[in-house]
């Protein structure tokens, strides 16, 4: 399975924040959207990813002063990204090695979506739904071996 097709089952719904805007802006969008991670964009390109464990760590760094943070120095400068043809295991395996739970998906610059790992387990078990249904229907119309007289 690839990563577009990925994004086909989660659909295409990106939620974004400005670098320049307060950590307290960035978790009402969290929140009211219902999202563990925003891409950050300046100038009209990505500049970085803000997850809840972004929020959290800065929040335990700044204090009571936490709200006031601008995203820029809460969020992951460098994210890991994946492309549209990533293949899942290769995405799977690029989400373990940087402990990276959210991936932005580029097309060249064009930000496509975002891959969560709650995605990506959503996806092995519709493929392995999928699968078990085909199988199940083969076995049921298995063509019996014919009585031989």
């Amino acid at each position: 399975m690839l990563v577009s097709e990925i994004l086909a089952i989660k659909g295409k719904v990106l939620f974004t924040v400005a670098s320049n805007k307060t950590l307290s802006e960035a978790v009402a969008i969290m929140t009211e959207q219902d999202v563990g991670s925003l891409v950050v964009f300046d100038k009209g390109r990505m500049v970085g990813l803000l997850t809840f464990r972004e929020v959290l760590v800065a929040a335990h760094k700044a204090g009571a002063d936490w709200q006031a943070l601008p995203v820029s120095e809460a969020m992951l400068k460098a994210p890991v990204v994946a492309a549209m043809n990533m293949e899942m295991d290769e995405l799977r395996r690029q989400m373990v090695a940087h402990h990276q739970r959210y991936l932005p998906v580029m097309d060249d610059t064009v930000l496509m979506g975002v891959v969560s790992f709650h995605d990506v387990a959503k996806a092995v078990l519709e493929e392995q739904s999928f699968e078990n249904r085909m199988l199940k229907n083969y076995i049921r119309n298995w063509p019996a071996e014919e009585e031989q007289a």
